[in-house]
């Protein structure tokens, strides 16, 4: 039992989070992705080992009564947990047993073509899909789905998710060197997500060892394909990975605005590309109104007033 339940894990995104794994005796997927931490294995469409709803709400009762204090319930699984034959069950009961904490799922995406699917979700205070890919090919060569998986109707059903959906819809792009790395993969996907309008857009790369000889990218890399989004879109670069690169830069008032319409930015960013005059510059202008701050679902951006 203690399986199912993991962490708490801080998050400045969404506080104190406490997991439950789904699947926590096998990865169960239809996906295999080239960047996953897990080991290697056959896409499957449905699960073929699946705890009982009881058991599953009663490691969570254990891990509230343990942890009071927790800000968010974080649905997941070692595979995709929307796989999950008794979603909806599960899901009643956490609400019944949640009190003032908050429930977010972590999905692949793979079934939000399913109106039932749907229908589930819209119990998550969040919804967390992943995207990493809005063309085909790159889809497959680097999330390697099932036959039964199709990105069309993935992209579809997130656009019908979010005229339904009134929580927080976040979008996860994960990149790979070599893969989805491209201006025209970016792209497609900025040209996407500009009708999708998702809360919240993180962009990251490898952060843990690979099932599969792949690498991810630079911050710096991060940050280049950042601005090739409509500025529209709220990206939050979710990767700190390789920074020592970087040296911070001196910006002019006029420069700092410039970048922020651009590309709004956190103050991890901040505190990455801009030098100790710039970063007091930009408190200068903060106080005196010329530059905001809008908050997006725990990650707060910095831009043009």
């Amino acid at each position: 039992m203690n399986d199912i339940i993991f962490g708490p894990v801080a998050s400045r995104r969404f506080g104190k989070s406490l997991g439950i794994d789904l699947s926590p005796g096998r990865k169960q997927c239809n996906f295999d992705c080239v960047y996953c931490e897990l080991e290697p294995a056959k896409p499957m469409d449905h699960y073929e080992e699946a705890l009982s709803v009881e058991t599953i709400l009663s490691a969570v009762k254990e891990g509230l009564k343990e942890h009071p204090d927790i800000d968010v319930l974080t649905v997941t699984a070692n595979g995709e947990p929307t796989l999950y034959p008794h979603l909806a069950e599960l899901v009643e009961g956490l609400e019944a047993i949640r009190g003032a904490t908050r429930l977010l799922i972590l999905s692949n995406a793979s079934t939000i073509h399913r109106p039932e699917i749907r229908r589930v979700l819209q119990h998550f205070d969040t919804v967390k899909l992943s995207l990493d890919c809005a063309t085909s090919r790159c889809f497959k060569r680097i999330d390697r789905p099932a036959d039964s998986v199709d990105l069309e109707a993935i992209k579809e059903g997130m656009l019908a998710f979010r005229q339904e959906y009134s929580g927080a819809l976040i979008v996860e792009i994960l990149v790979v060197e070599g893969i989805n790395d491209k201006p025209a993969e970016i792209e497609a996907l900025d040209a996407y997500l500009r009708r999708l309008r998702p809360d919240r857009i993180d962009l990251g790369t490898i952060d843990r060892p690979p099932a599969y000889r792949v690498s991810p990218v630079s911050y710096e890399k991060l940050r280049r394909l950042s601005l090739l989004f409509d500025p529209a879109l709220s990206v939050h670069i979710a990767s700190r990975r390789d920074i020592g690169e970087i040296t911070p830069s001196a910006y002019s008032d006029e420069e700092i605005l410039h970048t922020l319409s651009k590309r709004p930015l956190t103050a991890e960013d901040v505190a990455i590309l801009f030098d100790k005059a710039s970063r007091e510059r930009l408190e200068t202008m903060l106080r005196k109104g010329q530059i905001g701050i809008r908050e997006t679902h725990g990650v707060k951006f910095f831009i043009p007033a």
